[in-house]
C-alpha cells in the first residue's frame, strides 16, 4: 500500500513538474519573465508584484536578490498582501519596521535553485511532504494537493503556488497566493 501511495505521489508531482516546465518565458502580472534577467529585473515588470517589489526595496534586499544567488523565491502577489490585516503592509514598509519586514521577506526565500522537479523530488523523499529551510532560518513544508503545490508556514498558514518555475538567471520564482509568516 505504501509503495502504491508513493507511486501515485511521484506520478502527480512529475506530471505537475512536466506541465510547468513546458512554459517558456511565462507571463506574470502581464509581463513576460525572461530567464536571462535576474529576480528583481523581472519582478519590477509584473503588475501583480508591485507590493512585493516595494517591500524588497524598503527592506534593502534589492542588491541581494540581484546577486548571483541562486535563490528560490516564493513570491506573493499583490492580492496575497491584500489578505493581510488592514494597515499591515503600510506598517511593515516603514523604516522602523525594516527588521520585521526583512524577516518576513527572507522567509519566502530558499537558498539554491529549486524548480518544481527538485521540490517534487524532496516531497517524494519525505514520503509526501518536504521540509524546506528558508534564508531567514525558518521552516516551510511543501506537499501536493492534487496538481497544486501547497506550502505551510510556521504559523500554520497555507499558500498555493499559482505559477511555478519562473526561471531567472539567478534562481527561480514560484508565484504564491498568500503571504507566508515565520
Amino acid at each position: 500500500m505504501k509503495k502504491l501511495i508513493l507511486s501515485v505521489i511521484a506520478l502527480v508531482t512529475l506530471t505537475y513538474a512536466t506541465e510547468v516546465q513546458a512554459q517558456k518565458n511565462p507571463m506574470v502580472g502581464g509581463a513576460a519573465m525572461y530567464a536571462n534577467k535576474d529576480i528583481v529585473d523581472n519582478a519590477v515588470n509584473s503588475k501583480d508584484h508591485t507590493t512585493l517589489v516595494a517591500a524588497v526595496k524598503a527592506a534593502g534586499l534589492v542588491e541581494t536578490l540581484k546577486s548571483t544567488g541562486p535563490f528560490t523565491v516564493f513570491a506573493p502577489t499583490n492580492a496575497a498582501f491584500d489578505k493581510l490585516p488592514a494597515g499591515t503592509v503600510e506598517t511593515l514598509v516603514k523604516p522602523e519596521s525594516k527588521e520585521m519586514l526583512t524577516k518576513i521577506l527572507t522567509y519566502h526565500v530558499v537558498a539554491g535553485k529549486m524548480d518544481s522537479k527538485a521540490i517534487a523530488a524532496a516531497i517524494k523523499k519525505g514520503n509526501g511532504k518536504a521540509e524546506l529551510t528558508t534564508v531567514e532560518g525558518g521552516k516551510l513544508w511543501a506537499w501536493m494537493d492534487g496538481k497544486k503545490l501547497v506550502l505551510k508556514d510556521e504559523k500554520g498558514g497555507m499558500s498555493t503556488v499559482t505559477i511555478a518555475d519562473v526561471m531567472q538567471k539567478n534562481g527561480v520564482i514560484h508565484v504564491i497566493d498568500t503571504v507566508l509568516m515565520p
